[in-house]
């Protein structure tokens, strides 16, 4: 609910559904359950070990739909006013956008390229974002296509922003054809970006095929005599937004990274790339907020960033305490529902409890609570007590966050709140590598109480319960059209082992440290609800 003391009105509304006619199914049908457990156990002496077998078995499964049902009791969203954002945009925090891969295989870089170029032509100032990909795979290839988009990206962001388009992932846009009733200068500038936009689909179809351009100049020298498990990091600025103005024609910054990996050393997968995300936009950008989405996960709704700024600009009495905006994911080859059990009513449900659990792609997030905050350091305004402050001060943040006196410093900057100009990317490449050696997080709380948790391969669901037993709140927001829109990987043996790899980290989370005493019944019950709702996920 908004402030009534505010003498503006609030950028977005929290939505609660009822949904009585379901609360009414669901409880007769836990009604008829445990009919049927009564009834088992009045006649248990008269039957034979099938009986007791058939008994337990429902006891399993009545436990579970009421867990299910109490989870979807009350659903909510939050629902952003866009036209109010424009009356404060001097109030726009600037963003990092993360995208992270990992096999130029299974994801080819033409996907990474158009999730890139959806993310730069997003509705945003362009001074106030940078775009930061995570090559876990350290391939040429992949960087050498996110350089061609960049050229590309210089034709597109204006051209969307310039008429609006829509849709502003090129694959998507132009399987539309041009409509003879368009206007005529419309159409010139339509033919003349396809025709760019084709070039460079070929230029990285070529390059897949011929690898001689990785002689043609110094640029790829770092990518010499590497392997996906074994080289140095590598950190290249592609594109620096030097004029900082926020010019409709302007491309936001562009970085490529790749943390160190040796053979012998943890890597801890995604989440070890995530913490690396972090550590680098705090050395070049620093910005308060951080945008996660998958290589196949492209920007649908231009205004996505300004929709997650409404949460977090809100203006309720606790838009202090939200830590992270969680977007459904939904994909466009494929007219299934099989995401209608997880997101609408589940994952609708856990939202209007705390917040949504972050599902691992389509999420901004808080940077300082990434770094560990907790409700309990803020004061009324959102800055840092006197208490927390004090602490701050007294701590040696090397202990906790790495030997690195830049890194402490951003940190420092972003706990506090406080923006400073940043200086040129030139002068943060050399620290930017030195966060990213293999040996950098050793004896430091990165993956334990900082940054994306360790320990179970579901870093996304794990990471969350982290925040939330915190004190933090997340807020759950589906637009129509879809904010984020990706593909449906392949069925069969890899969706399988997909969906192994979740049981199995959802276990893990279960036995760690952090799901003891009181928060020890709460991952059991996310356990126990996902693991059912885990078939009607795709992904």
């Amino acid at each position: 609910m908004a402030d009534s003391s505010s003498s503006t009105p609030p950028l977005c509304e929290r939505i609660s559904h009822k949904r009585n006619f379901l609360r009414a199914m669901d409880l007769a049908i836990l009604g008829l359950l445990f009919s049927l457990l009564l009834y088992r156990i009045r006649h248990m002496s008269q039957n034979d070990t099938a009986w007791v077998v058939a008994f337990l078995c429902e006891c399993s499964f009545t436990f579970i739909w009421l867990l299910i049902t109490c989870t979807k009791w009350s659903p909510a969203e939050h629902k952003p006013y866009l036209d109010r954002l424009d009356e404060r945009v001097h109030e726009l925090s600037s963003v990092d956008m993360f995208v992270t891969t990992a096999d130029p295989v299974r994801e080819p870089p033409i996907l990474v390229v158009n999730t890139v170029l959806s993310l730069l032509a997003v509705n945003y100032p362009a001074n106030k974002l940078a775009c930061y990909v995570s090559d876990d795979g350290c391939s040429p290839l992949t960087y050498f296509s996110l350089k061609e988009a960049s050229k590309f990206a210089k034709i597109w962001v204006p051209f969307c922003k310039k008429y609006n388009v829509r849709v502003r992932a090129p694959f998507r846009y132009f399987l539309n054809p041009l409509k003879a009733t368009e206007d005529p200068e419309f159409s010139k500038e339509w033919e003349k970006t396809k025709r760019e936009y084709e070039e460079l689909v070929q230029n990285v179809q070529d390059a897949t095929g011929n690898s001689c351009w990785l002689d043609a100049g110094d640029d790829f020298e770092a990518f010499s005599n590497t392997k996906p498990s074994d080289h140095s990091t590598i950190v290249k600025v592609i594109w620096e937004n030097e004029e900082g103005v926020g010019d409709e024609k302007e491309v936001p910054h562009f970085v490529y990274i790749s943390r160190e990996k040796k053979p012998n050393c943890l890597h801890h997968y995604k989440a070890g790339a995530m913490n690396f995300l972090v550590r680098v936009s705090g050395l070049m950008t620093n910005a308060p907020y951080m945008l996660n989405v998958d290589c196949d996960m492209y920007a649908n709704e231009a205004d996505v960033v300004r929709q997650a700024m409404c949460i977090f600009l809100g203006g309720s009495m606790n838009q202090y305490h939200c830590a992270f905006v969680q977007f459904p994911q939904n994909f466009y080859d494929s007219s299934i529902g099989e995401l209608v059990v997880l997101q609408l009513y589940v994952g609708g449900g856990i939202a209007g409890i705390q917040g949504p659990v972050y599902a691992g792609s389509g999420c901004f997030h808080t940077r300082r609570v990434m770094y560990g905050l907790s409700v309990d350091d803020l004061d009324d305004d959102g800055n840092l007590s006197s208490l927390a402050t004090r602490k701050l001060l007294a701590e040696s943040l090397e202990r906790d966050f790495g030997k690195s006196k830049e890194m402490v410093k951003s940190i420092v900057d972003a706990l506090k709140r406080k923006t400073n100009p940043q200086d040129p990317f030139t002068n943060s490449i050399e620290a930017a590598q030195k966060v990213g050696h293999c040996h950098y997080e050793y004896q430091t709380s990165w993956g334990k109480t900082v940054g994306w948790l360790y320990d179970s391969t579901t870093e996304d669901a794990h990471t969350s319960i982290g925040i939330h037993s915190r004190g933090w709140t997340s807020s759950y927001v589906s637009p129509e059209p879809p904010a984020f829109l990706g593909c449906i990987p392949p069925g069969g043996p890899e969706a399988m082992l997909q969906q192994r790899r979740w049981a199995t980290g959802l276990l893990e989370i279960l036995f760690t440290k952090q799901s003891q005493f009181l928060s020890s019944f709460t991952v059991s019950c996310l356990l126990i609800v996902y693991s059912t709702v885990l078939p009607y996920f795709p992904r």
